[in-house]
């Protein structure tokens, strides 16, 4: 992003998760400087050398200040998750966005590099070998990728020659320190609630963390770089992915042996894990109930489907490429458990 004479300031919103933190990682080893902007306190993050400040994504006087200064936004902070209130995914991924878009305007910084998911062109149908042409669906069945969906349109659309966006579609990042996937699979494993829906044969793309933090460096320095080429990734959403689709059950037994413990053997129907999904909806719903349900109609069509992606235009655009396979991935996750 910088070079060995003009170093460069990052804001990282959401710099405490798990994309976040990588990332921040891997500017600080680049030798710019990075703050991070998280509702948490992470002293790890000051232990690593970045500056941290505490904000709500939705307040649009903190994430100004936080802007003041910096070259770079990765935005990557959102309300993730497949259940909840639609005002408060809105109010994190919609409004946090426009807030992000706001002090990018007000502060001049050049670069924006946002986090989305291929689940805002995820429908209930499989996505089998798409690329970016894929449309918007015309319906969503959770909050999550539906603000996600508005979010995106609202940085493509911002996209001028005072301001270049791209966005970024990983998919299930995972690795050591995840603290949403793997822990969750974990957890049913050992209450005995893990079930493979359809036997867990859909063929599914995933991408390990550090491959996913070292796409949005790399398109980052390509909006630099290439900012008046046809080439550029300004403007554009790109997916990215291990590029190695595996059966969601072979992810989940993967994880499972990384974590020394035993395979999941438990399956259901696709048809009865919606029915199961449909019904849980209306009871929370019903009861106003926060927590998640144990299986919704995303997650079930999630499980059953095939959702798999081409990444030639980020391979193309700016030269991304995973640095491991799957199988190598799995024995970093075994080494940090271990």
């Amino acid at each position: 992003m910088g070079d060995a004479t003009t170093p460069i300031t990052a804001l990282v919103t959401g710099g405490g998760g798990f994309l976040g933190k990588a990332i921040v990682g891997q500017v600080l080893e680049r030798g710019d400087s990075v703050r991070s902007f998280s509702r948490g306190d992470y002293p790890e993050l000051r232990d690593m050398g970045a500056e941290t400040l505490r904000g709500d994504i939705a307040d649009a006087d903190a994430v100004l200040a936080a802007a003041e200064g910096c070259d770079v936004i990765f935005h990557v902070a959102a309300k993730a998750g497949v259940w909840g209130p639609f005002d408060d995914y809105y109010e994190a991924n919609v409004t946090g966005t426009l807030n992000v878009l706001e002090a990018c305007r007000t502060h001049g910084i050049g670069r924006l590099v946002h986090t989305s998911t291929p689940s805002v062109v995820y429908g209930t149908e499989p996505l089998e070998g798409v690329d970016e042409s894929q449309p918007y669906p015309d319906e969503y069945l959770t909050a999550y990728a539906e603000t996600k969906a508005q979010a995106e349109r609202a940085v493509l659309q911002a996209n001028s020659s005072d301001l270049l966006t791209v966005a970024l579609r990983p998919h299930l990042i995972w690795g050591p320190g995840d603290n949403h996937l793997i822990p969750r699979i974990i957890d049913r494993a050992k209450r005995g609630k893990l079930k493979k829906v359809g036997g867990g044969k859909a063929l599914v793309d995933s991408v390990y963390v550090d491959d996913a933090a070292r796409a949005h460096l790399q398109a980052c320095d390509a909006l630099g770089d290439l900012s008046d080429s046809s080439d550029a990734p300004a403007g554009r959403a790109y997916f990215i992915s291990q590029d190695e689709p595996r059966q969601v059950g072979d992810l989940i037994d993967g994880i499972l042996n990384a974590a020394g413990m035993p395979p999941c053997t438990s399956t259901v129907s696709p048809r009865v894990a919606y029915a199961a999904g449909w019904l849980l909806e209306r009871v929370y719903n019903a009861l106003d109930k926060r927590d998640e349900p144990l299986m919704t109609r995303f997650v079930a069509k999630q499980l059953s489907t095939a959702h798999y992606f081409d990444i030639s235009a980020a391979k193309r655009d700016f030269g991304y490429e995973p640095q491991r396979t799957i199988d190598e991935a799995f024995e970093e996750l075994a080494q940090a458990f271990s």
